[in-house]
């Protein structure tokens, strides 16, 4: 009897076999409660405080930033989009897509925010006055006028950023772990 070594090819298909993850049967009943489970501890109303809390602060540290600087700087609104983002998938641990959307639509606000207070703070500084007392004289028709004139085009990329990033990151992320346990259950 002749000892045969294996062919390139046939150790090729052995690895290919021996590589590819084992293959787990889970009753469809199982993926279904587990997702219901999910549902139940999703907290949309909490999502949305604390989402529109971090898109506020975020606007502020942006308006102070920019300020401090006196340079807008339109990564800021990417930032805006991840804090935000985060916020409500940690407030709201959602899978639903009302959870990107509320992502999405508080980073925007967020960033709109951002580039008003900056506005109003450069006001401030010009007028020598607090920005408090600019906030008590602007009217909104006022607030659409400065953001029209302090808009421009690269503004649009940033924004655009920013609300992918608010709908991405506003789903709760599920660990492999938390995927193991449940489907062992």
């Amino acid at each position: 009897m002749e000892n045969q070594q294996p062919s390139e090819e046939q150790k090729e298909q052995e690895t290919e076999v021996a590589t590819q993850p084992e293959r787990i049967t889970v009753s469809e009943a199982k993926v279904e409660q587990f997702k219901e489970q999910l549902k139940d501890e999703q907290n949309f109303q909490l999502a949305v405080g604390i989402g529109a809390l971090a898109a506020i602060v975020s606007a502020v540290i942006w308006a102070a930033i920019t300020i401090a600087t006196e340079y807008q700087i339109g990564y800021m609104a990417v930032a805006v989009g991840f804090v935000v983002g985060y916020a409500v998938r940690y407030a709201g641990k959602g899978i639903n897509q009302e959870f990107g959307v509320l992502g999405a639509i508080l980073a925007l606000v967020g960033c709109l925010l951002g580039n008003l207070f900056s506005q109003v703070g450069f006001a401030a500084n010009y007028y020598e006055v607090g920005i408090f007392e600019v906030f008590s004289v602007l009217s909104f028709g006022a607030i659409i006028d400065i953001m029209k004139e302090s808009f421009t085009p690269m503004d649009l990329l940033f924004y655009g950023i920013a609300v992918y990033e608010g709908y991405k990151f506003a789903f709760r992320q599920l660990t492999e772990e938390e995927i193991n346990e449940a489907m062992q259950q």
